[in-house]
């Protein structure tokens, strides 16, 4: 766990991850903004990748193409996740 706080959007987005994903004994707070989400990090797979972007799409109407070669980048943390949200929203 980092010294640095989530900001509101990453506690939101990690709330999102938590409930869709169904992840059992993982706080938001668990959650480093910095950390993997995939493999050693948080260990979500392909199949959460799916998942997650529908729920991006539902909830703040983010459309992901599932083979667009940025999406790596956009999934690859907290942060990075919510930088896709701040961006695609003030579109």
């Amino acid at each position: 766990m980092s010294d640095t706080p989530l900001t509101p959007l990453e506690h939101e987005l990690a709330e999102l991850i938590i409930n869709t994903l169904e992840l059992e004994d993982v706080t938001s707070n668990d959650i480093d903004p910095d950390d993997p989400l995939f493999g050693e990090g948080l260990g979500l797979d392909s199949i959460d990748a799916l998942e997650l972007g529908l729920a991006l799409q539902k909830h703040y109407g983010i459309k992901l193409d599932s083979d667009a070669e940025d999406n790596q980048t956009h999934f690859a943390s907290l942060r990075h996740l919510a930088a896709l949200v701040e961006a695609r929203r003030e579109k």
